[in-house]
C-alpha cells in the first residue's frame, strides 16, 4: 500500500454505503470511482422503506454537500408516533413516545427518519454522473508491485487505485477473495413481510396503535410480529417509477408494514416457501396468528399480496482482524446482519463516514494510508460486529418458543411501562 497523500479510491458497489462514501470523498476532493454492476440507476429498485437513526442521519449530513443533505431532509417522512411493545392481543406493555425516541431534538441530524430505499439512492446519486460507472461488474483484483491494487471487470476493462473498497453487499465478490473463510450463516429464522396501503378509508379499519406508531408484538407462544407506519416521502428526488410499479415500489404511498418471524421449521414445508405466491404467504401468516388480535389479523389480511414476500434470515460470522492492505470492506460486504435491529443501513453509513474521515486525514498529510485504513478496520470491526450480535440476538428471540423467557421479558417491559425512571434507563441508547 502506497503512502501517497492524495490517494485514489475505487468503490465496488453502488448501494447506500458505497455511494455515501463516494459522496463524502468527492466533496472533499479525493479522487474516487464507483463501479456498479447494474446498467442504469433505475435497475436498482428495492421496495421497502428503511429506518435512518440519528447515527445514520449524522453520517449522511457529514458526507453529503449541503444541497444534497437538504434534499434528503425534504424527501424523508418522520416515523412519528413512537414505538411500543405489545402482546398478541394488542395490549401495550411499554410505549416510547416520539419525544423520548428523538430525545427532544429538532435538528434533523439528531432525529429518526423513514425513507424509501429508492429515494435515498437517488439522493446519493445526485451529482455523481462523473463518478459512478454503471454496467461495471467486478470480477477480481490483484495487488501491484508498488502496493496499489488493480480491479478487473467482466467486460475486460480494469482500473487501478491506491485503495479498493468492497461495498458490494452480502454476497461480496471482494470479500470472497480477500477473506475466503468469511461467510454468512443461516439463523434458522424465516420472515414473511407485507404492506397494507393506508388511505382515509383503510385507516378506519385499524386501531390507532397500528396506524400511528411502530410495534413489536411479543406473544407468549412462538413467533413475533413487527409493525411500522410509513408516510410517503414529502417530496421525491426524481424517483424513477413505472405505471405498473404498484404499492411495492411507490415511494409516495402511505402504508403500514408488517413482518412476521419464527423458526423456519415451524412454517409449512419446513420453511421452504420460496415458491409460494404472495396470497399463499399471507395465508400462512394468518394461520399462524389465528388466535391473535382481530386487528392484527386485519392488518395482514388487508395487505396487497404483491408486496408479500419471504426472507430467510442470515447473518455474518465473526471475522478476526486481517493484515491491512490496499483492499478493505464496508457495510454488508463485511458485517451483514439480520433486519431484526433495524441498524444494517445505519451501520453501513457509519462505515462510510468513518472511512471518509480517515482518507481525508491522509489527503491532508496527517497520516499515511495504511495506518488510516487499519484504524478504520479496527473501529469498524468492533462496532460492526457488535451490531451483528445485537441483530442476531433479536432474530433468535423472534424465533424463540420458550414461554417462560417470553413471560419474564413481558413482565420486565410492563414494569418499565409503569416506572418512568426505569423506562428511561432501559431505552436510553435507543437509536444511537
Amino acid at each position: 500500500m502506497t503512502s501517497t497523500t492524495q490517494p485514489r479510491i475505487l468503490i465496488i458497489g453502488g448501494g447506500i454505503g458505497g455511494l455515501c462514501l463516494a459522496q463524502g470523498l468527492r466533496r472533499a476532493g479525493v479522487p474516487v470511482t464507483v463501479h456498479e454492476r447494474t446498467r442504469a440507476r433505475t435497475d436498482w429498485l428495492q421496495g421497502y422503506r428503511i429506518h435512518i437513526n440519528p447515527r445514520g442521519s449524522r453520517a449522511l449530513r457529514d458526507c453529503l454537500d449541503p444541497a444534497n443533505w437538504q434534499t434528503f431532509v425534504d424527501t424523508v417522512s418522520t416515523v412519528g408516533g413512537g414505538f411500543a411493545f405489545v402482546t398478541e392481543h394488542l395490549r401495550t406493555l411499554v410505549e416510547l413516545d416520539e419525544e423520548l425516541v428523538n430525545k427532544g431534538s429538532t435538528d434533523p441530524a439528531d432525529r429518526h427518519h423513514g425513507v424509501s430505499r429508492i429515494t435515498l439512492r437517488e439522493v446519493l446519486l445526485n451529482g455523481m454522473s462523473d463518478v459512478v460507472r454503471f454496467g461495471s461488474t467486478f470480477q477480481r483484483y490483484e495487488t501491484t508491485p508498488d502496493g496499489r491494487v488493480t480491479a478487473y471487470f467482466e467486460d475486460g476493462t480494469s482500473d487501478t487505485a491506491d485503495l479498493l473498497v468492497g461495498a458490494d453487499g452480502a454476497n461480496s465478490r471482494v470479500r470472497g477473495q480477500l477473506l475466503p473463510h468469511a461467510h454468512r450463516v443461516d439463523t434458522g429464522v424465516l420472515a414473511v413481510a407485507g404492506k397494507y396501503r393506508l388511505t382515509d378509508a383503510s385507516r378506519r379499519e385499524l386501531p390507532a396503535e397500528l396506524t400511528t406508531r411502530a410495534n413489536n408484538v411479543l406473544p407468549l407462544g412462538p413467533g413475533s410480529l413487527f409493525t411500522a407506519v410509513w408516510s410517503g416521502d414529502r417530496r421525491t428526488a426524481a424517483v424513477p417509477t413505472t405505471a405498473d410499479s404498484g404499492l411495492l415500489y411507490d415511494p409516495t404511498a402511505d402504508y403500514a408494514f408488517w413482518g412476521y418471524a419464527d423458526e423456519a421449521t415451524r412454517f409449512p414445508d419446513s420453511g421452504r416457501l420460496d415458491g409460494y405466491t404472495g396470497e399463499r404467504l399471507r395465508q400462512v401468516v394468518l394461520d399462524r396468528i389465528r388466535r391473535w388480535s382481530p386487528d392484527l389479523r386485519r392488518l395482514v389480511a388487508g395487505s396487497d399480496p404483491d408486496t408479500v414476500n419471504v426472507v430467510r434470515i442470515r447473518s455474518a460470522s465473526p471475522v478476526d482482524p486481517w493484515p491491512t492492505g490496499p483492499v478493505t470492506l464496508l457495510g454488508d460486504a463485511i458485517h451483514n446482519m439480520t433486519p431484526m435491529a433495524g441498524i444494517g443501513a445505519n451501520t453501513a453509513l457509519r462505515d462510510a463516514d468513518l472511512l471518509r474521515r480517515q482518507l481525508i486525514a491522509v489527503r491532508d498529510g496527517g497520516r499515511a494510508l495504511a495506518p488510516a485504513v487499519a484504524e478504520y478496520e479496527r473501529q469498524m470491526l468492533d462496532y460492526g460486529f457488535a451490531a451483528v450480535r445485537l441483530s442476531l440476538r433479536n432474530a433468535r428471540q423472534a424465533g424463540s418458543a420458550n414461554p417462560v423467557a417470553r413471560a419474564a421479558f413481558r413482565g420486565l417491559l410492563r414494569t418499565a411501562g409503569a416506572v418512568p425512571a426505569l423506562k428511561r434507563r432501559m431505552f436510553a441508547d435507543i437509536g444511537n
